[in-house]
């Protein structure tokens, strides 16, 4: 039987370490996600106008992310740009890329269901007082579309934080590369690790409640 003794004291010396690589994780996901909302918000008017040229590309947008495991995309980003001469992004904005456009393709289609949910009463109610096109969408499509689309954006929010894991394969000192590097300096192999899961676990849980509180003071009116 093995007889392994935990120290704890190792996750107290590095605790600061720990805490800076959780929140630069949680600050890859969220500017992460707002960048994907953004690609995802134009993916899915280009899906629904009804124009080929425009719809095509988005389509193939989406299915290539969607079909390309994100760490192989994390790779051709970062490994694949330079050899383009293209050198202008560090380890950290590539991955942030990679990130944003992987969330873009599922944004997307979280954004053209909630397009296609939208009650016609309301862009009805929208004509009849006059709004223009570009008033419609501002003022009304667009708040309503994200009220219905809140839960889907919530749940990419916490799936792209755990994805932030992945940064670990280029180095970003996130939390996955911190508690690895950890490890390797200290052998304490169960203690870091458990840590890490821990962290990950009551921060998603965290985002998950304070997400399920913005629901129910935004939900959509139905």
């Amino acid at each position: 039987m093995i007889d392994y003794h935990f120290d704890w004291s190792v996750i107290a010396r590095n605790s600061g370490k720990l805490f800076d690589a959780l929140m630069l994780g949680l600050t890859l996901a969220v500017i992460s996600l707002a960048i994907g909302c953004v690609i995802g918000l134009l993916a899915a008017y280009a899906r629904v106008s009804g124009k080929w040229w425009l719809s095509r590309p988005a389509w193939l947008y989406v299915e290539f992310i969607r079909c390309t495991p994100l760490l192989l995309l994390i790779f051709f980003l970062y490994f694949g740009l330079p050899e383009f001469d293209i050198t202008f992004l560090d380890k950290t904005q590539s991955f942030v890329l990679s990130l944003s456009l992987y969330a873009g393709a599922y944004m997307s289609e979280v954004f053209r269901a909630g397009l296609s949910s939208i009650p016609k009463q309301y862009v009805e109610a929208a004509k009849a007082i006059g709004l223009r096109p570009w008033q419609r969408q501002l003022y009304v499509i667009l708040p309503v579309m994200f009220r219905i689309t809140l839960p889907a954006i919530g749940n990419n929010l916490i799936s792209l934080f755990k994805d932030t894991s992945l940064a670990a394969a280029i180095a970003v000192p996130e939390l996955t590369f911190t508690a690895r590097q950890i490890n390797a300096n200290t052998f304490r192999v169960m203690e870091v690790w458990l840590t890490a899961s821990a962290l990950y676990l009551a921060t998603a849980y965290l985002i998950a409640l304070l997400l399920r509180l913005l629901e129910r003071r935004y939900a959509a009116i139905r």
